[in-house]
């Protein structure tokens, strides 16, 4: 798996924003490289120097998930069938990814029937791995997302734990699962995590947010600049507002304080 990326951007801030939105996880769960600072043009000629950051998932989120899911899997797996230790890929990486996807970490958007039950499956094994490793019991139910991601709701008693204060523990939930499952395919498919339907219900309240500050910034000819969101939040309100002709949205600040401002177009 591709467990990093380069992004450019007009500043530094705004690549790495674009950076956490693509790999969908919050600043502490990677680290990060300036590679390049923005420049401004020599006496007005030139291209403006954009700057470049370089970022990576931190290791230590994943590595001891990781390891529990391959124990959990190497004693439910027939004899025969355990040949692969620590580190290497299971079963589904037996075959590969798909043939026109074979670089480790190409981001595959375009699956057949079969392809993509095995996404689901791996996925669904990662999170029981993890529901088992904090002894956790819940029932997992899959099903197709508005943009063709695979989104696996948990479902059980008691399971604000797995929530956490503004959603902060989902959102650990959400890397560790993405960066396990990512890894044993061989490439990159879009995975949500959910637990008793609340992010779905925290992107309708998002979606309302959004509208109604495009509706004021519109009426008042005035950006309108929104509370500090995590990057997953953030990228809810631009896909929102990404078709609305009245409005732009743009990110500003610096993590944990980075936020949306919905802005007017000149007319």
């Amino acid at each position: 798996m591709k467990q990093e990326i380069t992004t450019q951007a007009s500043t530094v801030e705004e690549a790495l924003d674009k950076a956490l939105e693509e790999l969908g996880v919050q600043q502490d769960a990677v680290e990060y490289e300036v590679l390049e600072e923005t420049g401004r043009r020599l006496f007005g000629l030139g291209a403006e120097r954009q700057a470049k950051v370089r970022v990576w998932l931190r290791e230590e989120f994943i590595r001891e998930i990781e390891l529990g899911e391959l124990r959990t899997e190497e004693e439910s797996r027939p004899d025969d069938e355990k040949d692969f230790g620590v580190g290497e890929k299971g079963p589904i990486a037996k075959g590969g990814p798909p043939k026109a996807f074979a670089a480790a970490g190409d981001v595959v958007s375009s699956l057949t029937e079969e392809e993509l039950d095995n996404v689901a499956d791996e996925a669904v094994n990662t999170v029981q791995a993890i529901l088992g490793t904090l002894g956790i019991g819940a029932t997992i139910e899959e099903y197709e997302g508005d943009e063709g991601e695979i989104i696996l709701d948990v479902v059980g008693d008691d399971l604000g734990v797995l929530i956490g204060r503004h959603g902060k523990t989902l959102g650990a939930l959400q890397v560790l699962t993405s960066a396990v499952t990512n890894r044993r395919l061989g490439f990159r498919y879009p995975v949500q995590v959910d637990v008793e339907g609340y992010r779905n219900r925290r992107r309708v309240k998002l979606e309302d947010i959004a509208r109604r500050a495009a509706d004021r910034a519109s009426r008042q000819g005035e950006p309108v600049k929104l509370r500090p969101m995590p990057s997953l939040e953030r990228r809810v309100i631009h896909v929102c507002l990404r078709d609305d002709e009245r409005v732009a949205t743009e990110s500003e600040g610096q993590e944990p304080f980075r936020a949306v401002v919905v802005v007017p177009r000149r007319r």
